[in-house]
């Protein structure tokens, strides 16, 4: 976290590109179903994030795939919504990935990035847990907890939260964005309490991310 010279606080995040952690693609698009895209990130990924660079407008939001939601359905990083019954990303093996030939990914001649996310024993989980309607710790196989946290629902619709150590995660109230919204911080709730092997998520209606038999994605990184 830090303040900028307008005075008003912001949180940033970086991420270092590393074998089975995380890796950064860019390509050209094509428009041809199969175009395949060669990765670095030396096993499959598990969570891709894709963005047009050359164009804007509302057909190149980020688009997101996710293990846990399957080659079949693609969710954006700007939307609450369900995932969309749209296979953008499929054929994802640990030297590569296909496109179908959507605009959103793969328009002829525009130009993309892509972030490649993937579990590594004791530092990052790319996971799904099913909500119990109370109290539940999700357990990442972490030894002292988690510094960043994303979930979202996808049985329904759902925000995409996120928390950090930087602002916060602890035994009480923690501050949590939404990446699909452009709303200040939320400080009033107490969604996730910190646990040595992950995190610990808590039902209340703020964020909903723990309702009864609800289905949720989440990225977390120790």
């Amino acid at each position: 976290g830090y303040t900028c010279n307008n005075g008003k606080p912001y949180i940033s995040y970086a991420f270092k590109r590393a074998k089975g952690f995380f890796d950064c693609v860019a390509y050209t698009g094509n428009s041809v179903a199969g175009h395949q895209i060669s990765h670095s990130l030396g096993v499959a990924p598990e969570m891709i994030w894709a963005k047009c660079r050359s164009t804007g407008g509302g057909a190149y939001y980020w688009q997101v795939y996710h293990s846990a939601v399957g080659d079949t359905h693609t969710m954006r990083l700007n939307e609450a919504n369900t995932p969309a019954a749209l296979s953008m990303f499929n054929n994802i093996t640990t030297t590569s990935f296909k496109l179908d030939n959507w605009a959103n990914t793969n328009e002829s001649g525009e130009t993309y990035i892509a972030y490649l996310f993937a579990t590594i024993a004791g530092i990052s989980k790319v996971g799904s847990y099913t909500g119990n309607g109370s109290s539940q710790t999700i357990n990442c196989g972490f030894a002292a907890g988690a510094r960043f946290i994303l979930i979202k629902r996808i049985g329904a619709d759902g925000n995409w939260y996120v928390w950090d150590s930087a602002r916060g995660i602890v035994a009480g109230n923690d501050p949590h964005l939404s990446l699909n919204t452009s709303s200040a911080q939320v400080t009033s709730d107490d969604s996730i309490d910190p646990h040595n092997s992950g995190f610990i998520v808590n039902q209340v209606s703020a964020t909903n991310i723990n309702v009864s038999s609800g289905t949720y994605i989440f990225y977390a990184i120790a």
